[in-house]
């Protein structure tokens, strides 16, 4: 991975992200003043059975709260027990919430961040595909609730974004699809990421991974910064996501996959209901085929319904999405539920 080092700025607040190798053993292991100031660390089951050992050897004074694994977890009960984890330590003003692991645990951290004495630091070290291009940029942080992702949930930017590449190798293939699936939806809107991927045959080999987090990092933070709070802009980064959170509450897979699955479903129809370029469609729809591999299309009956929870939607009873109209260009469609549902299921079948 190369070596960078984002700063940026959103208002009063600031965030550095740095992509190198080491961070436990090196970043967070040289923090002296954590202890002194106090610090948790929060991660999940998954993860802590692969580097709890080196989480005691290089951070071996600082407690450790431990989530169950998945999706369905991300949930009040997990948050309110994180608060409760915070508060049995002695967490102060000026302490630190560690959130190691991936977007779950990033997500939930954060908003356990921002709640905690109505904001305490945060530092996310994402430990999957998916955390490090996109979930650990940007302060966005979230709970799902009655049923609808991320549902409650507030901004709060960490103070530091460690991302290390040695993560990346110990991954099972879902989660570098899941990662993909962001990294794909970037290459929607960048042009240059688009040829880096395209012209790539094995998108899976993590060296190569290793090299692009960069790139997808400092373009999410720029993104981000031009509008910290989702009010314009950075609208852009839910392309293909309308679909795909609906598809994701129904079934079991990952988030990236839903996500492959939203742009391709997306992308067609755009080219129904927009002015597109059908050919680099085209090509964006066999790049996000590749990266899915082989993920099943789940049957799409009740995403329709499902979608019209989504927190994008600003007309009553209308589904608005963010598709890809052209290289590194968007736009947005807005349909009825009717609507929507009749071509979801004529696309299902293309997808098939």
């Amino acid at each position: 991975m190369k070596k960078i080092h984002v700063q940026y700025d959103c208002g009063a607040e600031q965030s550095a992200i740095v992509c190198c190798g080491g961070v436990l053993s090196g970043q967070l292991a040289e923090m002296k003043w954590l202890k002194e100031s106090g610090a948790l660390i929060f991660t999940d089951s998954n993860v802590h059975a692969i580097y709890g050992a080196d989480l005691k050897k290089y951070l071996p004074d600082l407690p450790v709260h431990i989530m169950p694994a998945g999706e369905k977890h991300k949930n009040e009960e997990t948050l309110f027990s994180l608060l409760t984890a915070m508060a049995e330590a002695g967490l102060r003003r000026d302490s630190v919430l560690i959130a190691f692991g991936g977007g779950v645990v990033g997500d939930v951290g954060g908003l356990a961040a921002s709640l905690y004495m109505r904001g305490i630091r945060c530092i996310q070290v994402p430990t999957t595909l998916l955390a490090q291009v996109d979930s650990s940029v940007g302060g966005k942080t979230a709970i799902d609730f009655h049923g609808i992702k991320n549902l409650v949930g507030a901004f709060h930017l960490p103070t530091a974004v460690y991302v290390d590449p040695t993560f990346l190798y110990t991954l099972p293939p879902r989660e570098i699809v899941c990662g993909l699936g962001e990294i794909v939806k970037h290459a929607a809107l960048n042009g240059e990421l688009f040829d880096a991927l395209s012209a790539r045959e094995n998108l899976t080999d993590p060296g190569f991974l290793a090299d692009i987090v960069p790139e997808n990092i400092a373009f999410k933070a720029k993104i981000v910064q031009s509008d910290p709070f989702d009010r314009g802009v950075r609208a852009c980064l839910n392309l293909g996501h309308t679909t795909a959170h609906a598809v994701e509450l129904g079934g079991d897979l990952s988030h990236g996959a839903c996500v492959l699955i939203g742009i391709r479903a997306e992308l067609r129809l755009a080219k129904r209901l927009t002015a597109c370029d059908a050919g680099y469609l085209d090509e964006l729809d066999r790049l996000a085929k590749r990266a899915l591999g082989t993920e099943p299309i789940p049957d799409f009956g009740d995403v329709a319904k499902r979608a019209l929870s989504d927190k994008k939607n600003t007309a009553s009873g209308l589904v608005t999405m963010v598709v890809p109209v052209s290289r590194g260009k968007y736009g947005t469609v807005s349909l009825s539920v009717g609507e929507y549902a009749t071509m979801l299921g004529e696309i299902r079948e293309e997808l098939c």
